[in-house]
C-alpha cells in the first residue's frame, strides 16, 4: 500500500477533551475521527487494525466451531418483552419506532435475537450443540462516555452464542471459550487477567472476565497479593472481619438530636465506624428493601438483587419511603422495629456484638444492639470487599485495583430459553430447555487497550499481529532515481512474499515520514537513503532504537526472515 493512497490524516495537535493516551494516539496516527459525544467513524488505518483484530478472533473461535452469521441491529421489541429485559435495560437502550408506531431498539446485544433463531431451528437434541458469532456495530446510550474508545455509544462488538443440551455440554463450551479466549488475547500481544465478575443477566450462574490493569479503567478488581485469585469487586466475596468477644449489654435508647451520619454519630458516641450497624433502605418493584453493613462498610448492590431475586425496578429509596417505613426522618432507620418488606443483615453485623443502630426513631439511636436477641433478618455476605480484606481462597490481603474490561464470558443457563420457550426434545423423549452461553468481546475497546499498553513518547508500538502494516519503507529523496528504485524494488518483493508493507511515497521531509512512522508505529521500518552508496539500506524495529545496515540486495528476504520471526 502507498502512503500517499491511504488516507492517514496524522495531527501533531490533539483537541482539549482528550484525555488518555490511547485517546489521543487514535486521534493522532489517523485512526479515528470523532463524529458527536460518544461516536467515532473509524478511519482506514484504525479499521486495517480492527480486521486484523477480527480476523484472529475469528480463526481462534471456528477452531472450536463457531460459525459466523450477522443479525440486524434493529431489534423488534417483542423479542426483549418475552425475556423480560425491555423495561429492566433502563435508560441506556436505544429506542425507536417506526412509522406505523411498531416498537425497535438498537441492539446493545444479541441474546434475544439468537435465541429466536435457535428455537425455530432446533427441536431434537440431535442438532445441538449449536455455537454461532457474529462481530457487528452494537448501541448503548452511555450517560457519560469518555476515554475515547474505551467507553462510547456506538461500538464494534464479537459476541457469541452456545447453544448446548445441560449443564454438561454448556461447561464443555464454556471451557472451550475460556481457552479460546487466552489464545486471541495473547495473540494480541495484551497482558490480562482472569476475574471472577457479574453478567449482567439475573441468575446467571458463572461468569468470567478478562481484564486489563490499568489506571484509568472504570472496573474495580480485587486481586490477591498471594494466590492467584481476582475478582470485579462487584462480585467479590467479602470474608467477614471479627470483633473481639464480649458479653451482650442492654439494649438502651439514646438521645442524639444532632447525630444523623456515621461521621456525626462517630464523634458523639467517640466510637469507630465498625461499631456501628448502617441501615439502608431501597425500594425494588414496589417493595422496601432494607439492607444492614457496618458502619466502615459499603452496601454491595449487586448481592442485594442476587438475594431478592430477578426486579424491573431497583434503586435507592425516596426520603417518604424511609419515613414510611422507619416512621422517622432519614437519618435515624435501624433495624429494630423497621416496617419493610424485606430485611437484610450483613454476616458482620449478625456476628457483631453491642452495636450501635438507629431507633426508627427521630433524634435516637440504640446502644448495645444484638442481632437474634433485638432484631431478625436474612444474613448473608452484602457488602463490598476492600483493600486489606482477607482473600476468600487463601486468606492473604487484598489489593484494590482499576482494570479495563476486554472480554466477558458467561453461563446464561435456561435463562433465556424458559423466558423465551426454547426447548428440544431429548434422547428420552422429554421436552427440556436449551442452556445457553454468553462470549463477548470489545474490538475497539481491545484495540484501544492494546496501545494503552504499547506506546512510548514517539507513538504507538504495535504487536506485530495487530499492526495496521508489518513493514514501512521510507525512500528519503524522491529526487534521487537509484533511491526510488530501490525502495520500490523491496516493496515488490516483499509484496509478493506475503509481507503487509507500506511505502511512504509521499513528497515530504525525511524528518515528517520519520515521525509519521513512528506515531503510527508500524514495527518494522526500512530507510532507503545515503547508506544506498555502499549498496546498503537501514532496518529499524519500532520497540528498539537500535539501527542495523543490511544489504540493499537482499533487503526483502532478510526483512521477510524477521517477520517470520516474529510471527
Amino acid at each position: 500500500m502507498r502512503f500517499s493512497k491511504m488516507f492517514i490524516p496524522t495531527k501533531r495537535e490533539i483537541p482539549t477533551d482528550v484525555e488518555i493516551e490511547s485517546h489521543k494516539l487514535m486521534i493522532r496516527s489517523g485512526m479515528i475521527k470523532k463524529s458527536a459525544s460518544g461516536i467515532y467513524n473509524q478511519l482506514p488505518l484504525g479499521l486495517k487494525v480492527e480486521k486484523k483484530i477480527e480476523s484472529i478472533i475469528k480463526e481462534e473461535v471456528e477452531d472450536a466451531d463457531f460459525r459466523e452469521m450477522l443479525c440486524s441491529a434493529l431489534i423488534p421489541s417483542e423479542l426483549w418483552q418475552e425475556s423480560g429485559r425491555w423495561a429492566r435495560r433502563g435508560a441506556e437502550m436505544f429506542r425507536l419506532e417506526d412509522r406505523t408506531g411498531k416498537e425497535f431498539c438498537l441492539g446493545p446485544t444479541h441474546e434475544e435475537v439468537f435465541t429466536d433463531i435457535v428455537r425455530q431451528e432446533v427441536s431434537s437434541y440431535k442438532q445441538l450443540p449449536v455455537k454461532l458469532y457474529q462481530i457487528q456495530s452494537k448501541y448503548r446510550d452511555e450517560k457519560k462516555p469518555r476515554f475515547g474508545a474505551i467507553r462510547t455509544k456506538s461500538f464494534t462488538m464479537f459476541d457469541a452464542y452456545s447453544f448446548d443440551k445441560d449443564e454438561e455440554s454448556l461447561n464443555k463450551s464454556y471451557e472451550e471459550m475460556i481457552a479460546a479466549f487466552k489464545r486471541i488475547f495473547d495473540r494480541c500481544g495484551v497482558k490480562y487477567s482472569l476475574v471472577e465478575a457479574e453478567s449482567g443477566i439475573e441468575g446467571a450462574p458463572s461468569s468470567i472476565e478478562f481484564m486489563v490493569k490499568s489506571e484509568i479503567g472504570e472496573d474495580e478488581l480485587a486481586i490477591c497479593s498471594d494466590c492467584t485469585y481476582a475478582a470485579n469487586r462487584e462480585s467479590a466475596e467479602c470474608m467477614p472481619r471479627e470483633f473481639e468477644a464480649e458479653e451482650l449489654g442492654t439494649l438502651e435508647e439514646v438521645h442524639t438530636p444532632d447525630a444523623r451520619t456515621i461521621k456525626d454519630l462517630e464523634e458523639f458516641f467517640s466510637a469507630e465506624g465498625n461499631r456501628f450497624a448502617k441501615t439502608i433502605i431501597y425500594y425494588a418493584d414496589g417493595k422496601t428493601v432494607t439492607v444492614v453493613v457496618r458502619g466502615d462498610r459499603e452496601v454491595n448492590e449487586n448481592k442485594v438483587k442476587r438475594a431478592i431475586g430477578e426486579v424491573e425496578e431497583f434503586g435507592l429509596a425516596t426520603d417518604e419511603m424511609v419515613k414510611d417505613v422507619t416512621g422517622s426522618e432519614v437519618g435515624f432507620a435501624g433495624p429494630i422495629g423497621i416496617n419493610s418488606d424485606i430485611l437484610l443483615i450483613d454476616e458482620e453485623i449478625a456476628n457483631g456484638k453491642n452495636l450501635i443502630t438507629g431507633a426508627n426513631k427521630t433524634g435516637y439511636h440504640f446502644k448495645n444492639a444484638n442481632f437474634g436477641r433485638d432484631f431478625e433478618g436474612t444474613v448473608g455476605d452484602f457488602r463490598t470487599v476492600r483493600e486489606g480484606d482477607k482473600c476468600p481462597k487463601c486468606g492473604a490481603p487484598l489489593k484494590i485495583r482499576r482494570g479495563i474490561e476486554i472480554g466477558h464470558i458467561f453461563k446464561a443457563g435456561q435463562k433465556f430459553s424458559e423466558n423465551m420457550n426454547a426447548m428440544y426434545r431429548s434422547e428420552e423423549e422429554t421436552d427440556e430447555y436449551i442452556q445457553l452461553g454468553c462470549y463477548e468481546i470489545g474490538t475497539e475497546r481491545l484495540t484501544a487497550t492494546i496501545i494503552e499498553q504499547n506506546f512510548d513518547a514517539d507513538g504507538i508500538v504495535w504487536p506485530l499481529s495487530v499492526a495496521p502494516f508489518e513493514v514501512e519503507i521510507i525512500p528519503v529523496n524522491l529526487k534521487n532515481e537509484d533511491v526510488v528504485n530501490t525502495a520500490e524494488r523491496i516493496y515488490k518483493e516483499l509484496k509478493l512474499m506475503g509481507v503487509d508493507v507500506l511505502i511512504d511515497d509521499r513528497d515530504a521531509r525525511p524528518g515528517t515520514k520519520f515521525k509519521d512512522s513512528d506515531l503510527i508505529g508500524i514495527p518494522v521500518r526500512i530507510t532507503v537513503g545515503r547508506d544506498l552508496k555502499e549498496g546498503l539500506v537501514e532496518m529499524k524495529f519500532r520497540n528498539s532504537e537500535e539501527r542495523e545496515l543490511i544489504s540493499a540486495v537482499d533487503a526483502a528476504e532478510i526483512v521477510r526472515e524477521k517477520i517470520s520471526e516474529l510471527r
